[in-house]
């Protein structure tokens, strides 16, 4: 048996229909539980990631995305946090159902993770090889000569320049780009059905940005692995995603198609969100010394009752029964549902 053979799951083995959701998650909600206080990341989140399917998660700081990403295989840290209610549904098993043994299997397997800052998340003292390969031997019951040979695969097929050589260096030796690949290579070595990718890019420089954003999407298009990708870049949502999902205090929003929402959003936050982006050339236009838009007040705090729409004090369309009733997501168009009671009304002087 040869090493890439002993390593690998082919991607051919995942089911081939391609509208089968890979994952199903179902009324999340989490908690952090302190001493004095309870605080509301996640509310009753729902959403769906199908085969090949790039799923963006966006919001501003604060607005629960990457709680929502650490839940899906209970990653956060308990105590505090509590996963109160809910359902994650892969290969028809929940996985907040699974003792800690049975998901140490899925985690870096099935549902791999893909942080932004990979100096905090490679170890400094261990090898770029060896930090690969230890994937491969945990999760594939590998050879050690096996998975050195499957971390140069890697390593090849993330465009690591000079693989055979990264190997043997440690990760400081390498620029942050390089870095972001080794994080990549690990996610991948036991050909996961689901990547989730928090703020991937955010460090690094626009050019490096658009390499690994096209290296992500060239991978999936080879082995129709589903992406999350948690970021608050609407510019690298158009470019990369399918579907979007919109956060905000803790609850969704606003998801559909991307050219939908980004075309016509259906809540004020999201329209907020897409004024505040800056367009190349806008200084040439009549208008040029007009400010960015700007989203009035603050996010709400989390550790007290919110009566109506969270985003109510915000929101110049908003009216008394918004302050009132919390809105439930409504269909809007093809795929396209919105949190908000005067949905009809966003794109409208108010």
């Amino acid at each position: 048996m040869t090493g890439a053979t002993e390593a690998t799951i082919s991607a051919s083995a995942m089911p081939d229909t391609a509208d089968a959701p890979i994952l199903r998650v179902s009324n999340l909600t989490v908690r952090f539980e302190m001493l004095a206080r309870t605080v509301q990341a996640v509310s009753d989140v729902s959403f769906e990631v199908k085969r090949g399917e790039t799923f963006a998660v966006v919001g501003e700081s604060g607005s629960g995305k990457s709680v929502t990403a650490l839940a899906l295989t209970r990653l956060l840290a308990v105590p505090p946090a509590r996963i109160a209610a809910g359902e994650v549904i892969l290969d028809d098993r929940d996985l907040l159902s699974l003792s800690e043994t049975e998901l140490r299997d899925i985690r870096g397997s099935d549902i791999a993770y893909i942080f932004q800052e990979p100096m905090t998340s490679l170890n400094p003292s261990m090898q770029i090889g060896r930090q690969i390969a230890e994937a491969v031997e945990r999760h594939r019951n590998a050879s050690q000569s096996a998975a050195m040979a499957r971390a140069r695969e890697l390593l090849e097929l993330v465009r690591m320049p000079d693989a055979e050589s990264r190997l043997a260096v440690y990760p400081h030796q390498l620029s942050g780009g390089m870095r972001q690949r080794v994080m990549i290579a690990i996610a991948l070595a036991c050909d996961p059905r689901l990547l989730v990718a928090d703020e991937p890019t955010t460090a690094l420089d626009v050019t490096i940005q658009a390499g690994i954003l096209a290296l992500l999407r060239d991978l999936q298009d080879q082995t129709g692995t589903g992406l999350i990708l948690i970021t608050h870049d609407l510019a690298v949502v158009a470019e990369t995603a399918d579907r979007m999902m919109v956060m905000y205090a803790g609850r969704k929003v606003e998801e559909g198609p991307v050219d939908a929402v980004l075309s016509s959003p259906r809540h004020p936050y999201t329209e907020g969100l897409m004024g505040a982006v800056p367009r190349l050339g806008s200084s040439l236009h009549a208008d040029a010394s007009k400010p960015l838009a700007e989203i009035p007040g603050l996010v709400p705090a989390l550790d007290r009752p919110i009566a109506g729409c969270a985003f109510a004090p915000r929101c110049s369309y908003a009216t008394g029964q918004c302050r009132s009733e919390r809105p439930a997501l409504t269909t809007v168009g093809q795929d396209h549902v919105s949190a908000c009671f005067e949905h009809a009304r966003i794109g409208t002087s108010p």
